[in-house]
């Protein structure tokens, strides 16, 4: 089967990764890499006293960029010699805060697949990032990723 034919048999399914809890650690280190050392995120006490939220809460960002390893624990595996890289976002939303302590996790549903040249397939991935417990996901977004033979 080729490249093309095997993501376009994949259009419409879903995968989802496993929850993930979000630490203050963890966005503590996300402030200090961003240089984004807002209160909301990184003073628990003041998040609690100052905020609408109750507590800290992730950077967006952080949220966002835990796609990757969402991505790399649902997806399926690339084949042999093929690879896989970022190419952008189409929409991205952030809806719901996650406050730190809050388990997350990402699903993914394939959109669309384009062959852009032989060999070499866009891929538009529907990605949600939801809260365990929330109605309302944490973030929506469009991922756009290029897969092609290595």
């Amino acid at each position: 089967m080729s490249l093309l034919d095997t993501y376009k048999a994949r259009v419409g399914q879903s995968h989802s990764s496993d929850w993930f809890e979000v630490t203050q650690d963890q966005v503590n280190a996300f402030a200090d890499v961003t240089r984004d050392h807002q209160f909301i995120h990184v003073d628990p006490e003041r998040a609690r006293t100052e905020s609408p939220f109750g507590g800290p809460i992730a950077h967006g960002f952080l949220t966002l960029s835990m796609l990757s390893h969402f991505a790399e624990q649902a997806l399926p595996p690339f084949a042999e010699g093929v690879i896989g890289i970022n190419y952008g976002f189409e929409k991205v939303r952030f809806l719901t805060p996650v406050r730190v302590g809050s388990k997350v996790r990402g699903t993914f549903t394939l959109a669309s697949v384009t062959e852009r040249k032989p060999g070499q397939l866009q891929l538009v991935q529907d990605a949600v990032v939801e809260i365990e417990g929330s109605e309302s996901p944490a973030l929506i977004a469009q991922w756009l990723s290029l897969v092609a033979q290595g």
